[in-house]
């Protein structure tokens, strides 16, 4: 029984040693200003059985710590690439896309052609031969998506110039993975006849797919998330979301494309519905642990032994290989048109090699086109260019902060659409109250975004063309996805009480100067919203009773500016007494704080 115990709690080690990491390790290099791609880097390096496991001989103990099941680490790796290029697809939409189509296929398409013949003569010129110095040529001229794209996405820069220029490079890149894998199988074949067929077959899967995942997601992944939606369970959005993304790569996996393109293009069809931000929200924890365990799956790629046994060659080629990539990824960024501080950024982080470079090489390994000393020692190589991602990336802002230009002016954005990159009014509740907000804000021209809880009221808020969003507003990381930290302005508009304190409370947590104007249901329920920090609880009942007497005033006889003066008079009494402080008295210290400060010399 107790063989079987410890045989069940050891298939579950690695993940447990991934969340101490996330949850303890990684936080402690934050704090000391290490970001978390380099803490999880080097946490892998350190765990690996050539550091830590040198160790367990006279410490036992530490033998429960070392990672040794590297499939298991990166099956949790692949998942967190997937999200990411999902999350990736929700931000684009095939229109913004086409857009790109200059960078995309212009400039992606020279560095990886030009890349490869490169460093493919290189390798041919040592001796390889033909079929090795193409495999290794291809491998090695792509880069890494998800620690390029992270990085970026950590410092809200994935719509800077630069941002776009290695997005559109890197998108490239896993677009011609598919080709390079079916050139790997065509170098391991001698005979023709069956090759082309093969490769004739392999294409149309790979179309098949593309179109079936564009058709799912433009006609049936919206009802079906309405549908979710609808039961009003949280729990059965996340899973169909979870399926959506995973079951998207799954599909394109079995047609032979990467299950990140196949996820990327999911995300592409569900940019533009209204679910896009809980989506976001939903997967963007899922994605950061996954992506963790990605990170360390590369510090653990680093073969200590290899490195010590022959270090000046090893370290000769992975500096040669990013200095050459860097190289032409700069002259033909250049050569399109990037300026300067983008194309050098760019550069410098697409230098290094990417995650498919494994994929490459362990297939054409598995193909008997590479030995085993070869695929060792370049598995190496790319384990360690990618370790060095982080501080290219720290080489590369000092180095446009010295040049005096500026990254990030260009005016397309990848992030998020024109309203959402400027501060905006949030409306969370679109109902009869919500609308008319909405309606009154869209009349002067305000801009604003609306949540709801309610599919069905916000796929026909939608067709209506009003800007509103399927969610829960009061889950702080989809107000997030919202823009709160830029926002004017939230106005909780919902009809029931116990959801509109839940929204305020997530709101004031998130944010201390934010604007917060409440709808409350009487009295009571205001003085609960001040309590919580809202800047302004207006009370229905009292609300309507101010109503009922200024019609009253007014039929009796009283001049209309009477009536006015008298309402506001009500009104600012009323907000005293649920704790309010009278506005008029507001304004009037806010004038003499501006008076005095303009009377200071």
């Amino acid at each position: 029984m107790g063989s079987m115990e410890s045989a069940y709690v050891g298939h579950y080690r690695e993940f447990l040693i991934i969340l101490g990491v996330a949850g303890l390790v990684i936080p402690l290099f934050v704090r000391l200003g290490i970001s978390s791609i380099l803490g999880f880097l080097l946490v892998g390096f350190l765990l690996s059985p050539d550091v830590l496991g040198s160790l367990t001989t006279p410490f036992p103990f530490l033998e429960a710590f070392v990672l040794t099941d590297r499939e298991a680490i990166s099956s949790l790796g692949e998942l967190g690439v997937v999200f990411l290029l999902f999350l990736i697809g929700l931000e684009l939409s095939f229109e913004r896309l086409i857009t790109m189509k200059r960078l995309v296929f212009g400039l992606g398409s020279l560095q990886v052609i030009f890349t490869t013949a490169f460093i493919a003569l290189v390798a041919y010129a040592f001796a390889f031969t033909p079929a090795q110095s193409l495999v290794i040529g291809t491998a090695l001229s792509l880069s890494s998506t998800a620690i390029v794209i992270q990085l970026y996405s950590d410092e809200k820069r994935l719509g800077s110039q630069s941002g776009r220029t290695s997005f559109a490079i890197l998108l490239f890149q896993d677009l011609a993975v598919i080709p390079i894998l079916l050139m790997v199988g065509v170098l391991a074949h001698e005979s023709s006849g069956p090759v082309l067929q093969s490769l004739t077959i392999a294409i149309a899967q790979a179309l098949l797919a593309v179109g079936l995942i564009v058709g799912v997601g433009r006609f049936a992944l919206r009802p079906l998330l309405r549908l979710v939606a609808g039961t009003n369970s949280a729990d059965l959005f996340m899973a169909a979301v979870l399926l959506i993304a995973v079951g998207t790569g799954v599909l394109a996996n079995y047609a032979g494309l990467s299950m990140a393109l196949g996820a990327f293009i999911a995300g592409l069809t569900l940019a533009e519905t209204e679910y896009r931000r809980a989506i976001e929200a939903i997967l963007e924890p899922f994605k950061g642990l996954l992506l963790g365990a990605f990170f360390l799956l590369v510090g653990l790629g680093i073969d200590l032994h290899g490195l010590i046994e022959s270090p000046v060659r090893i370290l000769g080629v992975a500096l040669f290989i990013i200095a050459a990539k860097a190289a032409v990824t700069y002259l033909f960024a250049r050569f399109m048109k990037v300026n300067h501080a983008a194309a050098l950024e760019s550069s410098l982080l697409l230098g290094p090699c990417g995650e498919f470079a494994f994929v490459i090489l362990s297939s054409a390994a598995a193909l008997g086109i590479l030995d085993r000393t070869m695929f060792s020692e370049l598995l190496l190589i790319v384990s360690l260019t990618m370790a060095t991602i982080p501080f290219l990336s720290f080489i590369g802002k000092k180095l446009v902060r010295k040049s005096k230009e500026l990254v990030g002016n260009s005016p397309e954005t990848l992030e998020a659409p024109p309203e959402d990159d400027q501060p905006r009014i949030i409306v969370a509740g679109f109902g009869r109250v919500g609308h008319l907000i909405g309606s009154m804000l869209d009349e002067h021209k305000i801009p604003y975004i609306a949540v709801d809880a309610d599919a069905a009221l916000v796929t026909r808020e939608r067709r209506a063309g009003f800007p509103v969003y399927y969610g829960d507003a009061a889950n702080v990381e989809f107000l997030k996805k919202c823009g709160l930290a830029d926002a004017k302005a939230i106005a909780i508009t919902m009809d029931n009480p116990a959801r509109v304190d839940d929204v305020a409370r997530a709101a004031r947590a998130e944010s201390a100067d934010l604007k917060i104007i409440a709808r409350a249901r009487d009295e009571r329920h205001a003085m609960r919203l001040y309590t919580a920090g809202v800047t302004e609880a207006v009370p229905e009942t009292i609300e309507s009773s101010l109503q009922l007497g200024e019609s009253l005033l007014v039929e009796a006889g009283i001049p209309m500016g009477l009536v006015i003066a008298s309402v506001h008079e009500c009104r600012d009494t009323f907000r005293k007494l649920l704790g309010r402080p009278n506005r008029k008295k507001e304004l009037e210290l806010e004038r003499k704080r501006l008076r005095r400060e303009k009377a200071m010399p």
